[in-house]
């Protein structure tokens, strides 16, 4: 929809033109999955689709929330922003008014809002919907409530992890910072080199000449609240907790390649050690796909995201069949120079390297081995990366 669209939507809903109007991006991570809550490194950039926000005060302070993207409506009293029941939408967006009150003591909700939502992130895709809905959320309200923060690049991270906390707090996702980060601090045709434990970050240019980044969805949506997304969580956790006995880390990620080869032995949990051996080899890999994107080597850089897929197959077992056939499908496609999956998985997508040549013979064949295997038709994206989250007007 055109902002103009937008704006005659929230007149319509509520009678009056909006004040203000914001825009914060889904996000898709190239390589680095599973190591950001483990302290380990990512590597997303920020898309061209992600969450709208438009808001005006109202007199009687009520908080209505609307979306134009689902039917349910909510009208929560300014007095009694708490957790709604049965997981409702609004849910990522009070989360996000109740942390800012908290995180910030200066920060006052003084007025009731109308608040219009509206997102073109696929639900359900692993692109972050509910993170570009949080960031752009907290965006307004810390405008709103009062937050002064002089440094732009530390209030971009401030509303990543305003995000993160209410995905917590209101989502019940234990999930890294990850997708919260990459909505905030996103930059045009740069992805982001983010160290999850001590977001310290780099923009990396992504120069892919005659090469697209192609997303595919399987239509399968993915689940992270249904506890498997936890229960991975709680596995490293074990591993952690193993491995310390014989040499105390505080996450996965600080042991490299060779440690893990020494101490490996110390997790006596199977489970533990298989997911331990996917974020040790994710963290590795990440690293060196950075250093290859900046060297030119883009071919390496595709091997390192099959990888990637095997690993989260084969030792993190997120990926499921929907995945795993898209993955298997564009490895057989020439022009392909990599695909994995992307998110968190169980469902969602994935994302390749394609060279342009290749790109309408990888949408055919992909999509007809796809539906052949699993009976679901997948829709495919050119990617394009964008900003992080601004205010439009």
């Amino acid at each position: 929809m055109t902002t103009q669209e937008l704006q005659a939507a929230f007149e319509q809903a509520y009678g009056r033109k909006a004040e203000k109007m914001y825009f914060a991006p889904g996000r898709v991570n190239l390589i680095g999955e599973h190591t950001d809550y483990n302290g380990g490194c990512v590597f997303p950039c920020a898309l061209s689709f992600g969450a709208w926000l438009l808001i005006a005060k109202n007199g009687d302070q009520v908080l209505r929330f609307r979306s134009l993207n689902m039917p349910q409506e909510y009208a929560i009293p300014v007095s009694a922003i708490r957790p709604q029941p049965d997981r409702a939408w609004c849910n990522y967006a009070l989360g996000c008014i109740d942390i800012i009150a908290r995180r910030h003591p200066e920060a006052k909700l003084e007025s009731g809002y109308d608040l219009l939502y509206f997102g073109n992130v696929p639900a359900g895709a692993g692109l972050s919907s509910s993170a570009a809905m949080e960031v752009v959320t907290a965006r307004a309200f810390t405008e709103e409530m009062g937050v002064n923060m002089d440094n732009d690049k530390a209030y971009r991270t401030e509303l990543a992890l305003i995000g993160q906390a209410c995905e917590h707090e209101y989502a019940g996702v234990m999930c890294g910072v990850m997708d919260q980060f990459a909505s905030a601090q996103g930059k045009k045709d740069h992805a982001i080199y983010l160290n999850c434990d001590t977001l310290e970050f780099e923009h990396v240019p992504v120069k892919l000449e005659g090469i697209k980044v192609v997303i595919s969805n399987t239509h399968s949506p993915h689940h992270l609240d249904s506890g498997a997304y936890n229960d991975r969580v709680r596995q490293c956790h074990t591993a952690v907790e193993q491995i310390s006995k014989v040499h105390p880390i505080k996450h996965l990620a600080e042991l490299s390649e060779d440690d893990w080869r020494e101490m490996e032995s110390a997790i006596t949990d199977p489970i533990a050690k298989k997911r331990a051996r996917h974020v040790v080899g994710e963290v590795a890999r990440t690293a060196a796909a950075v250093e290859a994107l900046k060297r030119g080597e883009i071919a390496y850089f595709g091997e390192l995201m099959t990888a990637s897929h095997v690993s989260l197959r084969d030792d993190y077992e997120v990926t499921g069949p929907e995945l795993d056939a898209l993955a298997e499908a564009a490895w057989q496609v020439e022009g392909v120079l990599g695909s994995r999956m992307t998110g968190g998985g169980f469902g969602g997508c994935t994302v390749s390297l394609v060279k342009d040549e290749a790109i309408e013979t990888f949408k055919a064949f992909v999509g007809a081995e796809y539906e052949k295997k699993t009976g679901l038709k997948a829709d495919f994206y050119v990617a394009e990366i964008g900003d992080g989250v601004s205010r439009l007007c």
